[in-house]
């Protein structure tokens, strides 16, 4: 999955709970809570893992590209969210 320099530019700055508001508005559900990780799933069956360690936590981009792979989002999805402009 490839994203231009200008999502990435966005991406980065995101929290923990801005990834996770947008899971949830895409209809990601949580489905489990083990330490720290939560697991959301949504009805089509994607399943990503969301490491959870304080809400204002951002990722590096190696395990933000994993995130966004799991979660299976296109650029114009999460302008749809509001992840990026």
């Amino acid at each position: 999955m490839s994203f231009s320099k200008n999502a990435w530019a966005q991406l980065k700055n995101k929290t923990a709970d801005d990834l996770i508001s947008a899971l949830l508005k895409d209809g990601f559900v949580l489905d489990d809570n083990v330490r720290t990780e939560r697991i959301y799933r949504h009805p089509d069956g994607r399943k990503v893992s969301i490491h959870y360690h304080s809400g204002k936590q951002t990722y590096g981009s190696s395990l933000l590209k994993d995130l966004l792979e799991d979660i299976g989002w296109s650029e114009a999805e999460m302008k749809k969210l509001k992840l990026i402009k």
